[in-house]
């Protein structure tokens, strides 16, 4: 399966638990990862996606400790079956007592037209 089929698999199930996935590009700093995950319950994550096969570049390890060491919770998802392993964890949370907050529909479906 390739990358892009992976981060579209996130992104939808990250929608249906009532998120958001952006898709993360910061000028100037080649190698963050993919994905800033925000659920309505829990901080922001930040995600990197690969296939299965797919390695970190040095450039990206290095951003990700950046990323630790600052406290950020920053996770690297290997293929289809940790992303799924991933969302399922997302809904436990969601159920284990941390009460999602429900955001209106209009939110998921409002056309940001400037």
């Amino acid at each position: 399966m390739r990358e892009r089929e992976i981060e579209k698999a996130l992104v939808d199930g990250v929608k249906s638990l009532g998120g958001r996935a952006y898709k993360w590009t910061s000028p100037g700093n080649d190698g963050v990862p993919d994905r800033i995950v925000i659920l309505p319950w829990r901080p922001p994550m930040f995600v990197e996606l690969k296939t299965e096969t797919g390695k970190l570049t040095a450039l990206q390890k290095a951003q990700i400790r950046k990323l630790q060491a600052l406290g950020q919770d920053v996770r690297v998802l290997k293929g289809i079956r940790e992303v799924e392993g991933f969302l399922a964890g997302c809904r436990e949370e969601a159920k284990d007592g941390i009460q999602a907050a429900r955001l209106p529909e209009a939110l998921y479906r409002q056309d940001h037209r400037d």
